[in-house]
């Protein structure tokens, strides 16, 4: 994955860069990659749950020093007010609240709009997700982040496509699912140029937010600055790749449960027990 937008940096492969979530956002890059190639190929040939996509999750050995994002999830996020706005009613993580908080189940997503892991995973999963959070079984939290940039051609597609997602949430949470779900069904592919402003505008629009505010926050980047510090929150956490998911504070890394249709639904019922 890359680093650059609000993750830019050059980051350099000496011992202190080990410590640093930035460089941390490039390891996740290779990651990922091995993530979607197990994946499909664990569809394809039938051998999901023997494969075990965690082994492409999991740290390298020198990556040992840094904490583990397998048991628990719990970014905090730094922003000063002053170098940007932060968006209402997100939690103190960043991540955009979907569904009644008192539900028995917590689901926590991590994801960035240009992943086309992420892309898999929502395909998959965008029903169970919104079944869960509309019946009250379970809250979904969605952190999305931005390290992408540089798969759009200098269009800096994942930060301001992740500033429209706090922009639509932010106007009208009820919705935000199935916006998502659409941001992920017209994804750009990596190495292309994103979308413009107006393209972003015409989903939110087509997803129901037609408040002018909401064009207008997209075109402006309102939340940009603060999507910078939730992403570095979020790799300061140890997380490794996209997408990753928690269920009650435990990474799911069962590939069945993140790759083929309707995969959380059980995941949920039976943390739910």
């Amino acid at each position: 994955m890359t680093t650059e937008g609000v993750v830019s940096a050059q980051v350099s492969s000496k011992p202190g860069d080990r410590r640093n979530p930035l460089a941390q956002a490039q390891k996740a890059d290779r990651n990922r990659k091995i993530f979607i190639q197990v994946a499909v190929a664990a569809v394809l040939v039938g051998l999901v749950a023997a494969i075990g996509i965690g082994l492409a999750m999991r740290k390298s050995d020198d990556n040992k020093d840094k904490p583990a994002a397998t048991s628990g999830f719990a970014p905090a996020v730094t922003h000063d007010a002053s170098a940007g706005a932060v968006p209402p009613n997100v939690t103190a993580g960043g991540a955009i609240v979907i569904g009644n908080p008192s539900s028995k189940v917590k689901v926590q997503v991590v994801a960035d709009l240009q992943c086309p892991a992420c892309q898999m995973f929502e395909k998959s999963n965008t029903d169970a997700l919104a079944a869960a959070a509309q019946k009250g079984d379970a809250v979904v939290e969605y952190n999305i982040i931005s390290f992408l940039d540089r798969a759009s051609n200098g269009n800096k597609y994942s930060t301001r496509a992740a500033n429209a997602a706090y922009v639509v949430a932010a106007s009208d949470p009820s919705k935000f699912q199935n916006w998502l779900g659409t941001m992920y069904a017209k994804q750009p592919a990596e190495n292309g140029n994103g979308m413009t402003d107006d393209q972003l505008i015409q989903i939110a629009t087509d997803a129901g937010y037609t408040d002018p505010s909401v064009a207008a926050d997209i075109k402006s980047g309102k939340y940009i600055g603060y999507v910078g510090d939730e992403t570095k929150a979020v790799f300061a956490t140890g997380l490794q790749s996209t997408p990753t998911v928690y269920v009650n504070g435990t990474q799911v890394q069962d590939p069945k449960a993140l790759m083929t249709t309707g995969g959380m639904t059980s995941v949920i019922a039976n943390a739910a027990k």
